[in-house]
């Protein structure tokens, strides 16, 4: 963008003092130079009346600029508008010594014209008028000028976002701020350049500054609106990271009122989801305790850890590392809970905000529990550290908690929470073992939560994220556990095309030949009367096709002498299919050829293909 032209390096290395005061010095030699020359010249004097009044404002600026910290001033526009008046005072030098040439084969190289003086003249006030703008900002109240300078002719948002940047970063009445905030979440609202813009020119500082003070719950949440608004892809929030923002961020929910800690969950999702530094960041501050903390406000879960007059002294230990871990509100409530149950009141600063959250709506805790719980979501997935720390904090009950006794995006986004930890727990043997051991209470209300949905909800988008979940963690159920495959062989014929494709996933990965169960669970499959199902979805799309296809092949290789198999004719439907699925996916041709080939030895009259 042309009028938002950065400055050279060497200008951004110099402090804003260093470069007003080269400034004043240029114009003072511009004014000796003119003073020379007004004999020869008398144009010269009218340029030296504006370069004094140029003079005059730069000293102002640099008085206000000494006068400030350096974390106190916004210093892009001065900058900026102080690029473009070197310039135009270097023009004036130039024409101002070409009057000077006294011999005529010089004055002859060195013709100056009316034109030449008043262009020279337009380009200075033009300068001029960007620092009676500049002059505006830095000593109004509130920082804002909505006046167009001269160096935003073109641009008009440049100037709009100098002015809501530098009220929030010097503006002396918090409802200024406020405001300012409010405009610049507006302004990142319209499209990417401007977004862009408000970077550019250093708006993320202040808005993160603005967000950790808490002067008041409207400042935070216009602060947090403004960077949940600029955030809007990988390299946007990256530039919120880079400017130290997760620990703030991290601060504020653990430790602000509700509403403003409903904002800020939002953006934590949102950064999250866009930026896998971002989540690992998170990781690193332990941002999945406040969120926990704030989903399980109100909840009492049960602890079978925790037993009154069953305390040994290793349990003890335990209890006294978690206290040194936990926010101070919730030390009381571990102490009070020992008798078998942690009780979590959301709260703050010890407390600090509790008679606040007591007299807020129901509204406002749910919209609080609703994205708290999409941040566990956005935070988990794909991330060890982040899951890991979710199963560490009681997360797990929590969230079963939450799909047994909530509805809509709460249940929701609790289930996606679970479908993106086991998707994890998947490739990672460590948690699986650690989070979803069958014998453990946690895995166990998950798993009970899990196969309530799967069997009872009617919602596909309910249904689906459960059943991704238990085929996540397939590994972990012993052969005795057959309640698992029933449910999920009846979603086979559901009437939903994906639920049923996510079924036949789910059991694919129960029967895969990795899974040290798959003969028990082929032959779980078979009781459930799960061949005919598969074979009603291989009439279904060309998705769900496939996965039934793969899903009989397993079943052939680890049960193929089966009644179930020869009644439904496994080994003509896979031998019909084998072609094009070879054509279409050619890794698994190899399958293919071994599952007709194992049918063929037990079917009677079969032949190899």
């Amino acid at each position: 963008m042309a009028a938002a032209a950065t400055t050279t390096v060497a200008e951004e290395e110099k402090t804003i003092q260093e470069q007003l005061s080269l400034l004043v010095l240029l114009a003072d030699r511009v004014l000796k130079a003119a003073d020379e020359a007004a004999p020869a010249k008398p144009e010269c004097g009218d340029i030296a009346r504006q370069v004094d009044r140029l003079s005059q404002m730069l000293r102002s600026i640099a008085r206000i600029a000494t006068a400030s910290t350096a974390a106190s001033l916004y210093g892009r526009p001065i900058r900026r508008i102080s690029s473009d008046v070197s310039k135009n005072l270097d023009r004036a030098l130039n024409l101002i010594r070409k009057c000077k040439h006294s011999s005529v084969l010089r004055q002859v190289f060195a013709i100056t014209t009316s034109a030449d003086f008043r262009k020279l003249s337009n380009f200075l006030e033009s300068s001029i008028g960007d620092m009676k703008w500049l002059l505006s900002i830095y000593d109004s109240d509130d920082g804002t000028n909505l006046a167009l300078p001269p160096i935003a002719s073109n641009d008009p948002n440049l100037s709009w976002v100098w002015s809501y940047i530098a009220s929030i970063h010097m503006g002396k009445k918090l409802t200024d701020r406020v405001e300012a905030a409010n405009e610049l979440a507006s302004f990142a609202r319209d499209n990417d350049r401007t977004k862009k813009m408000i970077i550019e020119e250093g708006g993320v500082a202040p808005l993160l500054k603005l967000l950790k003070e808490g002067a008041s719950s409207d400042a935070q949440i216009a602060a947090a609106n403004a960077l949940y608004n600029l955030g809007t892809d990988e390299e946007k929030v990256q530039l919120i990271v880079n400017e130290l923002g997760i620990p703030i961020i991290t601060q504020v929910l653990g430790d602000s009122p509700m509403k403003v800690q409903v904002m800020v969950a939002k953006l934590v999702s949102r950064m999250a989801e866009l930026n896998l530094n971002a989540q690992e960041e998170f990781a690193r501050e332990n941002l999945i305790r406040p969120l926990v903390t704030l989903l399980s406000m109100d909840m009492i879960l049960d602890d079978p850890k925790l037993q009154a007059g069953k305390t040994s002294i290793h349990s003890l230990v335990q209890i006294n590392k978690q206290l040194a871990k936990a926010p101070t509100n919730v030390h009381h409530s571990l102490h009070s809970n020992l008798s078998g149950s942690l009780h979590l009141d959301g709260s703050g600063r010890g407390g600090f905000h509790r008679k606040e959250r007591e007299s807020e709506s129901p509204e406002t805790k749910l919209n609080l529990k609703v994205n708290c719980a999409e941040a566990l979501w956005k935070l988990s997935k794909g991330s060890v550290s982040n899951s890991r720390k979710i199963t560490e904090t009681k997360g797990l009950l929590c969230l079963a908690k939450m799909i047994e006794t909530e509805q809509g995006d709460l249940q929701l986004n609790c289930l996606n929470a679970i479908m993106e930890i086991a998707a994890v727990a998947e490739t990672c043997a460590d948690l699986r073992r650690a989070a979803f051991k069958t014998s453990s209470p946690p895995a166990k209300a998950v798993l009970d939560q899990l196969l309530r949905v799967i069997q009872v909800e009617s919602l596909p988008a309910l249904k689906i994220p459960a059943i991704k979940a238990v085929g996540s963690v397939a590994r972990t159920f012993p052969a005795r556990e057959t309640r698992i495959i029933g449910p999920l062989v009846a979603q086979l014929g559901h009437r939903n095309p994906e639920v049923a494709t996510e079924a036949a996933i789910a059991l694919g990965k129960f029967v895969h030949p990795e899974n040290f169960l798959h003969v028990e669970h082929s032959k779980a499959i078979i009781e459930f009367d799960g061949v005919p199902s598969i074979i009603r979805l291989l009439r279904s799309s060309d998705q769900a096709q496939g996965h039934g296809l793969v899903l009989l092949c397993y079943l052939a290789l680890h049960v193929g002498n089966s009644k179930a198999l020869e009644q439904a004719r496994a080994l003509s439907i896979l031998e019909g299919a084998a072609r094009s699925i070879a054509a279409q996916r050619p890794e698994l041709r190899e399958l293919f050829a071994k599952a007709i080939h194992h049918l063929t030895l037990y079917q009677a009259g079969a032949h190899p293909p």
